[in-house]
């Protein structure tokens, strides 16, 4: 077991662990908010999905003509961290490049993470820094999983997705293999609201972009209880929950810097709608923000 940091600001108390710099757990007044990470249904609970989002076509990627094997979802969920800082209300994690990380991801880079509590609050800030003496594409994506059925007596099927502005999304298709196609059709809401589960819609992640406000809500219809994930460095938006059969019990709300890999587009890096490219000794920073009631 990794040494947790835990973070207090009288209004809620966060567990970080430096293995993959991942939030495993968010109290406020008590009451649990994080997925607890049961790996009977899925043992993660909120991991950073860098440099990749998603699977590749065939595990590969093209860079300078060459196809390059890369794991799902990038490497940094399965490493260790460095503790840079540290206060009462915020940590900040980094990482840079290794031998393994070089041979998937040819590139040199460090990445901070910093988790601030403000409040009712939890933020999430990323910044990508290029010590490469060419151009680095990278993508960027959280995976955060929030519990469902907080109260007693409420079901999964309680709970939907607030979005603002619209009355529909128009997500992208999927293959069998989780691999992205062209959008077609939509999901209609009731009353701005998502209560259709992804795999309700035939979908193993619901995939969206071009949301007129980043930002969406995770509520109950039964209580008061809510979380409201604001995401506007990040242009697209992933919904997911493990397929099992049995209710869940937890929503990831999934803000991403770039699309995952589809059909539709070329096999390079650059060709990914969305992706950041940082030219030499350049650097970028995304933030989201998770605010509990």
């Amino acid at each position: 077991m990794n040494n947790m940091i835990t973070l207090e600001n009288g209004i809620l108390t966060a567990k970080v662990n430096p293995w993959g710099a991942e939030l495993t757990s968010l109290k406020l007044d008590g009451m649990e908010r994080i997925w607890e990470g049961d790996p009977a249904i899925w043992g993660r609970h909120a991991p950073t999905l860098f440099p990749l989002i998603g699977r590749l076509i065939g595990q590969q990627y093209e860079l300078d003509g060459e196809m390059i094997s890369a794991p799902m979802h990038g490497f940094c969920r399965e490493r260790e961290f460095e503790v840079v800082s540290q206060s009462a209300d915020a940590v900040t994690f980094r990482t840079r490049n290794s031998t393994d990380s070089l041979a998937v991801y040819p590139f040199r880079f460090t990445l901070d993470i910093t988790f601030t509590l403000e409040g009712n609050t939890i933020s999430k800030r990323h910044t990508v820094t290029n010590h490469s003496a060419q151009p680095m594409p990278f993508e960027l994506g959280g995976h955060d999983a929030y519990r469902t059925t907080l109260m007693p007596g409420e079901v999964m099927g309680d709970y939907a997705i607030a979005f603002e502005g619209i009355d529909h999304l128009e997500p992208y298709g999927m293959d069998e293999n989780g691999v992205l196609e062209e959008q077609k059709g939509f999901i209609p809401l009731e009353n701005g609201l998502l209560t259709k589960l992804p795999e309700d819609v035939g979908l193993d992640t619901i995939v969206l972009g071009d949301l007129p406000v980043r930002r969406a809500t995770l509520l109950s219809r039964k209580s008061a209880r809510k979380v409201t994930v604001e995401f506007d460095d990040f242009p697209y938006l992933g919904i997911w929950t493990a397929q099992k059969g049995v209710p869940t019990n937890y929503i990831c709300i999934e803000p991403w810097s770039a699309l995952p890999d589809g059909h539709f587009m070329g096999r390079r890096l650059t060709d990914k709608p969305g992706i950041v490219v940082l030219e030499p000794r350049e650097s970028k920073t995304l933030t989201f923000r998770s605010a509990f009631e």
